[in-house]
């Protein structure tokens, strides 16, 4: 059995309440911080216009003029309470296959034009910068280490569609992590994999940026277009609480994988489950593989 620890509440402002649950990045935190959003989005409460859970936190906007602080205060502590539950924070999630094409020549090009931004190092590109920052030698291990393991989109933002993957089954040890670049990207090239800190995100558009850049995801993590029938009522295909499992591809495939995206025919790979935090915690490895069948 794992234990939560106790969430501390701030007002920002008069339209404002921060609710941090640990300070650190801790899976149960953002568990706990997913299972009360997705509770408050359920029960539609009047006077709340914006519900943002984060790492191992979470904020709410409210309307001062239609709900107390104070009422919606204790509010948020009653479903606090019983969120700090292990058998309260099962999730109904997808599971999503990501397609990657690793050490392409595009982030191998970016890599080189802003090298002189990066922390200081001898490596030829951010993708071996990584792998020797984490002990590896040869690059098919890396690749192996980095997909194997399923991710879970903690948080959302930054920019839209911007979605934080946290490695499932891990411990702290064997997390790939790297320190992101000394002064950021002006330019990072759309659908680009990156890596800072123990996190993974794709970049949904060109934008500046400071991961580390590793691959390049075949398919867009957001689409104002809609031209994918998975994408037809949003354009962000990331959920909080999502799973999404790496897959590595070739050259070949990368490039097949994207003509069906601008004809509009892919369709992503995804799998509904029922997440329980207690089979996980009791049986991380065990549950994840039987979890991720399939996949």
């Amino acid at each position: 059995m794992f234990t939560l620890p106790e969430t501390r509440f701030d007002f920002g402002g008069d339209e404002y309440i921060y609710a941090e649950i640990s300070r650190d990045m801790r899976e149960e935190s953002n568990f706990k911080a997913l299972a009360v959003t997705n509770e408050l989005r359920k029960r539609q409460i009047p006077g709340i216009h914006d519900i943002c859970p984060s790492n191992s936190s979470y904020i709410i906007r409210f309307d001062p003029e239609a709900t107390s602080a104070a009422d919606l205060l204790e509010y948020l502590k009653e479903i606090d309470i019983m969120k700090s539950d292990p058998s309260e924070l099962n999730m109904d999630v997808r599971i999503v296959e990501i397609p990657i094409w690793y050490d392409d020549p595009l982030t191998q090009e970016y890599s080189i034009r802003f090298q002189e931004r990066n922390i200081p190092h001898e490596a030829k590109s951010n993708f071996e910068l990584v792998m020797k920052l984490n002990g590896y030698t040869e690059k098919e291990p890396f690749i192996e280490a980095h997909s194997s393991s399923p991710y879970l989109i903690t948080m959302m933002g930054f920019i839209p569609g911007t979605a934080w993957e946290y490695p499932l089954g891990l411990t702290k040890e064997q997390i790939i992590q790297t320190p992101k670049y000394a002064s950021p990207r002006t330019d990072t090239p759309s659908q680009a994999v990156g890596i800072g800190g123990a996190f993974t995100v794709i970049y949904p558009l060109n934008a500046p940026g400071s991961y580390q850049l590793i691959g390049m995801a075949a398919v867009p993590v957001f689409d104002q277009s809609q031209r994918l029938p998975d994408l037809k009522d949003t354009f962000f295909l990331a959920r909080p609480g999502d799973i999404w499992k790496h897959r590595p591809v070739d050259e070949s495939e990368y490039n097949r994988i994207v003509r069906q995206v601008n004809e509009g025919s892919y369709q992503y790979r995804i799998k509904h489950v029922n997440f329980s935090t207690e089979e996980y915690f009791a049986d991380r490895k065990g549950y994840l593989k039987q979890l991720m069948e399939g996949f």
